[in-house]
């Protein structure tokens, strides 16, 4: 890979052709292209320091090798200070050790596949964002940019609230800033960013700075089909995670035979193995047909489609490919130095709560081995496909539910004296996913459909809402608690989600919580409509 980042200069149309390919959209090609025939472009990807990064990093990374094989000045910014501004989503005390295990894992990466760290330029954000220039165009920013302008720019990228912060309206124009102090011609990012990158084209000249030109690459879908998130554990692999994890993850990865939608172990082939090596190898056993190269990612996504290839073949080649991307990372964090930081920069939540409680000689409470704790729920966001009465009994409902699955999943609750149908059918639930799936007269129900309910009498029931802008299959979890890991099933004896639920209540402002945490998606806070003071069943 080395050998070919290093080899001679391609002309202007190789470098546009390198620049843009497998981009979703380009803001601004024709100076994009104007520049390119004049010198070497200048480009900047940056990063905020939060959740680890996970396998989809690698799609970033394969388009700067591209940047780097097209000429370009290529600088990578830890946007360390847009990591805490973003609700606080990096706490400040691990600010510096986020920051450093960002450095330490990005550096890994970009050497596993053949980039030439001496091509890169790395910045951290607070080394140029807290300068007296700076500090004094973003409050020349403030003075322009409108409130509304601010919170339409984050809204695909900062975390989304009931009650935002102040914090969360800078970010879109801190963003905006590191263009100019950057002095780059261009910034690459997620489609996902596309809002910000137009408030920058919008807002940059009202300072006297240049419109700078956009690249986006694609939203690559995760393991369950929906985004790939650092805060959804089944939808991604962690680059440190062991070989049998990847197995077991890529096991259970969306991959419906024939089904190249939302299909993610294609797009990671797509974006990240096709573009680095050129060609993939399917490898099967000789009575399946033997292994196959392909030197064209379409003729792959035709054979799939086709189901020539397998879903089985296609999730084990990648296993091996992925691995072998894996293996140096892993082998740089494999030891005491790297552990250390691992465990600093990312402290388990339970193990911090336990430690906070004291030793465990302090009482009976802390004999159970396994911690009560929310993250071992599997809540995920689903949508009523349909509805109907069960044939054997008035008072329930048979639902048909999406959770991000190859099938819907069939759910009994007793909500018909309490929701109609008519506003039960298209609409965005929460279904608690891992309770042990239990007949309900005669129809075997396989999770349960969350909500908020009155205390006192008449009784009120009303199904929890997820936050505008969620999809079937997103997590839904406590804050503090992001990073656990779900039972793959809750045992009945251990009455697991019966402890927890004691202390779920919905706020004052209607905010579903656990022990005053709100539960959240990525996209904001779990709400219900009007049972203030309610319980959560």
């Amino acid at each position: 890979m080395q050998r070919r980042l290093d080899m001679e200069a391609p002309g202007p149309a190789e470098k546009l052709r390198l620049v843009t390919r497998n981009l979703q959209e380009v803001l601004g090609e024709d100076k994009l292209s104007a520049l390119l025939r004049e010198r070497e472009l200048r480009i900047y990807w940056g990063t905020a320091t939060t959740g680890k990064p996970h396998v989809a990093y690698f799609v970033p990374m394969s388009k700067i090798a591209d940047f780097l094989k097209a000429g370009c000045e290529v600088t990578i910014l830890f946007a360390d200070l847009h990591a805490y501004l973003d609700n606080m989503k990096a706490p400040w005390e691990l600010l510096e050790l986020r920051t450093r295990y960002y450095e330490a894992v990005i550096k890994a990466m970009l050497e596993s596949i053949g980039v030439p760290l001496d091509k890169l330029t790395f910045v951290r954000g607070t080394d140029f964002q807290l300068s007296k220039e700076y500090t004094l165009d973003v409050y020349r920013l403030s003075s322009v940019v409108t409130q509304h302008d601010a919170k339409k720019a984050g809204a695909e990228v900062v975390k989304q609230v009931e009650h935002p912060l102040l914090s969360g309206l800078l970010y879109p124009g801190l963003q905006a800033l590191d263009e100019e102090y950057l002095k780059v011609d261009a910034q690459f990012g997620g489609v996902d960013q596309r809002k910000i990158f137009t408030f920058a084209e919008k807002y940059l000249p009202a300072l006297g700075y240049t419109k700078r030109i956009h690249l986006m690459n694609p939203m690559v879908p995760g393991l369950t089909g929906s985004k790939m998130s650092s805060s959804e554990e089944e939808s991604k692999i962690d680059l440190l995670d062991r070989k049998e994890d990847v197995k077991k993850k890529l096991k259970k990865a969306f991959c419906e035979p024939g089904n190249v939608e939302n299909n993610g172990v294609l797009s990671f082939i797509k974006h990240v193995l096709f573009p680095l090596k050129s060609e993939f190898v399917i490898l099967r056993e000789e009575k399946w047909g033997g292994n196959k190269t392909y030197t064209v990612y379409e003729e792959l996504e035709k054979d799939f489609a086709e189901q020539v290839v397998h879903p089985g073949d296609l999730k084990s080649s990648v296993e091996v490919a992925l691995n072998k991307l894996l293996d140096p990372i892993r082998e740089k964090f494999n030891n005491p130095e790297m552990r250390k930081l691992t465990s600093a920069a990312y402290p388990d939540a339970a193990k911090a709560k336990a430690a906070e409680k004291g030793p465990k000689n302090s009482g009976p409470k802390n004999s159970d081995p396994e911690d009560v704790i929310p993250s071992r729920l599997d809540i995920r966001v689903g949508k009523v496909i349909s509805v109907e009465k069960h044939p054997d009994a008035d008072s329930l409902y048979l639902e048909q539910i999406d959770v991000g699955e190859p099938t819907p999943r069939t759910v009994v609750s007793g909500l018909v004296q309490f929701v109609p149908e008519e506003q039960l059918q298209d609409r965005l639930v929460l279904l608690l996913c891992n309770l042990k799936p239990q007949k309900m007269r005669g129809v075997e129900s396989q999770g349960m459909l969350l909500c908020a309910s009155s205390v006192g009498e008449p009784r009120q029931v009303e199904p929890l809402d997820p936050p505008v802008g969620c999809c079937p299959g997103e997590r839904v979890f406590v804050e503090g608690y992001e990073h656990g890991q779900p039972d793959d099933e809750l045992k009945p004896k251990k009455k697991v989600f019966e402890k927890l639920q004691a202390d779920f209540r919905i706020s004052e402002d209607c905010i579903a919580q656990w022990k005053q945490k709100n539960l959240m998606t990525k996209q904001g806070s779990i709400s219900c409509k009007t049972l203030k003071g309610g319980n959560i069943s």
